[in-house]
């Protein structure tokens, strides 16, 4: 029977040291800061930075819409004429509703740096805009609405009575597009969309969070 012993182990050598958590972990930590250091590098070499004149910048998104349409009224002139004829012994009258839309524009390419302050404290751009223009009342005569009157229309007082409402229809129309509720709709409408026009290219351009006020010709200046 083998009677050899078990040897309790030598623990005469010394065991070598095994590194402290401090210490491992110190490549991985120098490495996170040089990476940080890195990107904010770039960031400050590449990233977007605020450019040079907020102005040019406003003049430039500006460029790119010659003319604005900014709001449209949806009109419906209700016109009426009437026509003679054989001295008065035959008489026809027609009454017309004709669909029409007006638009109001703003003339961009009248905007200059006169037009333009920018104040960098509060990151505020005051916008002076020139008068709004209404255009040409466009009448849809293709969904117009016709009433005729009379014992015997012919052709040809049907095609006088036609265009002689078409032109009423138009001069009322302009006159409707032209009263204070639209004109004020077609202000705030301009104002809101020049706002939204400006502010986006203003934050790209790194200038942030930026303020635009917006005025028309004759309005008082911001305070």
């Amino acid at each position: 029977m083998d009677d050899r012993r078990l040897n309790p182990p030598d623990t005469s050598r010394p065991q070598p040291a095994r590194p402290p958590a401090r210490a491992a972990a110190l490549p991985w930590l120098l490495f996170v800061v040089a990476l940080a250091l890195a990107v904010w590098l770039a960031w400050g070499a590449y990233g977007p930075r605020p450019a040079g004149d907020p102005l040019a910048t406003t003049l430039t998104a500006f460029e790119k819409q010659n003319r604005l349409t900014v709001f449209s009224a949806q009109l419906s002139p209700v016109v009426s004429n009437d026509d003679e004829q054989v001295f008065g012994l035959i008489k026809s009258r027609q009454v017309a509703v004709i669909p029409t839309r007006v638009d109001y524009t703003i003339d961009l390419s009248a905007m200059n740096r006169d037009r333009l302050t920018w104040n960098p404290q509060a990151k505020r751009m005051d916008v002076r805009l020139p008068g709004l223009q209404i255009g040409r009342p466009n009448l849809d005569e293709g969904r117009a609405q016709y009433l005729r009157e009379g014992v015997w229309i012919t052709q040809g007082a049907q095609a006088r009575l036609t265009k002689a409402n078409t032109q009423l229809a138009e001069r009322q129309a302009a006159a409707e597009a032209a009263n204070p509720v639209l004109m004020g709709l077609a202000r705030a409408a301009a104002k809101e969309a020049v706002r939204q026009n400006l502010a986006i290219p203003l934050q790209v351009a790194g200038f942030g969070a930026v303020t635009v006020e917006v005025r028309f010709d004759g309005e008082p200046a911001p305070g």
